[in-house]
């Protein structure tokens, strides 16, 4: 059995919804795609909607218009919030249509043109029976005995539902904000934490531990908030501070901030009952490269004109130190028991490195530890960390905010002090001669 939905050009359309429990094998559903491209174009499907109370969750196809190309995923909404998404790490582009098929054997399959295959579940030859949306907004391929043989808790995206488990061999991530750059929330034996992922390198900006050091096996979220579980023990929880239940948790894609979110039925939307950061300067993406994120939450630029490109061994770079300035990031390269130079030099030496942090053990200490970084954000003002160093790699002769001007300032000097030297040579020469000349002159005179 076959349905066809056509879209037509305009931001956005929402089909009907064509079953109000479950996709049986050998169905597909086939959507349309827009022939010339239109910024900011939604279309959606409504496939599968849960019986119960709004906010009800509900599947759909999704097509946007994205990277002036066209992106099909398969996603579950909870009201207007997306939950869960096969696209969310790696997009499936396609054009003329958008297939969403549960073959005869079983595979939940997404197909573009020329019948591509841009995702599957790989559920093949495992007696999958039907496509069924729990109240939970766990989408799940069951048998005939209603086993699950495939489900979206499985694969969490950016958001954890209501009764979903979370272990440390699953996280949260978020949309990649470019193809390198992205968001974290894990599971570590003994603690979770947030982190913001660059290139290969990983950097925590905030984190909790349950009491005692006590290994972590899985979260869960309950009606009593995020519960930490060693085990079959609770051993922490983060509780959600609105008396209505929480229905998910939520990592910010813009922010990297996490959130527990219940819905508010007299203003009709979700809305937080916690967050881990409550301050601007603690999000590590709050400012721009190479700026300080003040108290008022404002950023402030470094005073830096040059540029910032392939700067590489030490020389033409030179390390420059702000004052009253630490970062929000923690991890990366690390090295104890230095001093300041070399953890300078350090940074010097490694051309993948932007920025250090030189902590002092004490202020008799003349050793510390030392972290670098990859980037210079993060960066945030700071009040009686006398032990805390921040430091940016900058061009040679860039520091207090020179650049250019202070190297042809050295050329300057250097040319008068060539052209004075020349002017004072000339003026000696001609005092000289004309001594000599005076000379010869009364020694002729002397001589007659």
């Amino acid at each position: 059995m076959k349905f066809y939905f056509l879209f037509v050009l305009q931001l956005q359309f929402l089909a009907r919804t064509i079953s109000d429990s479950e996709i049986q094998i050998g169905n597909q559903v086939t959507l349309a795609i827009p022939t010339e491209y239109t910024k900011g174009f939604t279309g959606r499907a409504f496939l599968i909607e849960t019986e119960q109370m709004p906010p009800k969750f509900r599947a759909a196809i999704n097509v946007e218009a994205v990277d002036e190309k066209y992106s099909c995923s398969l996603d579950v909404f909870l009201a207007d919030v997306r939950v869960w998404s096969s696209g969310h790490l790696s997009r499936f582009y396609t054009t003329e249509k958008c297939v969403l098929e549960l073959t005869k054997d079983g595979d939940l399959r997404l197909k573009g043109q020329k019948e591509r295959v841009g995702w599957r579940s790989g559920t093949s030859g495992q007696g999958v029976e039907r496509l069924y949306l729990l109240r939970t907004g766990n989408l799940v391929l069951v048998d005939a005995g209603n086993f699950i043989k495939w489900q979206t808790f499985n694969f969490p995206t950016d958001i954890m539902l209501w009764g979903q488990r979370l272990s440390s061999e699953t996280r949260l991530t978020s949309f990649p904000r470019n193809s390198t750059q992205f968001y974290s929330f894990e599971i570590q034996y003994n603690k979770i934490a947030l982190y913001i992922n660059f290139d290969k390198w990983k950097y925590s900006y905030w984190e909790l531990r349950p009491p005692g050091e006590q290994n972590i096996t899985h979260l869960q979220l309950t009606s009593n908030g995020l519960v930490i579980f060693g085990g079959r023990q609770k051993i922490g929880r983060i509780a959600s501070t609105s008396p209505e239940p929480p229905r998910f948790l939520a990592l910010g894609g813009s922010t990297g901030n996490l959130g527990i979110y219940y819905y508010s039925s007299e203003k009709g939307k979700f809305e937080a009952s916690f967050q881990a950061i409550n301050s601007t300067c603690d999000l590590p993406l709050a400012c721009k490269p190479y700026s300080i994120c003040t108290s008022s939450g404002s950023c402030s630029r470094i005073n830096i004109q040059e540029s910032l490109d392939d700067l590489c061994g030490r020389r033409g770079t030179e390390m420059m130190e702000l004052q009253g300035v630490a970062s929000v990031l923690n991890g990366g390269v690390y090295q104890a028991n230095v001093t300041k130079e070399e953890c300078s030099n350090l940074c010097l030496d490694d051309c993948t490195c932007s920025a250090t942090q030189y902590a002092i053990a004490d202020d008799d200490s003349r050793r510390g530890q030392c972290s670098l970084y990859r980037m210079a954000r993060g960066i945030k003002k700071i009040e009686n960390r006398r032990r805390v160093i921040y430091m940016v790699k900058v061009g040679a002769g860039t520091r207090d905010g020179h650049g250019k001007n202070s190297r042809l300032k050295k050329w300057m000097v250097i040319l008068i002090v060539v052209v004075d030297g020349f002017i004072l040579f000339v003026v000696l020469g001609g005092l000289g001669y004309c001594v000599l000349r005076k000379r010869r002159k009364a020694s002729r005179q002397a001589n007659n």
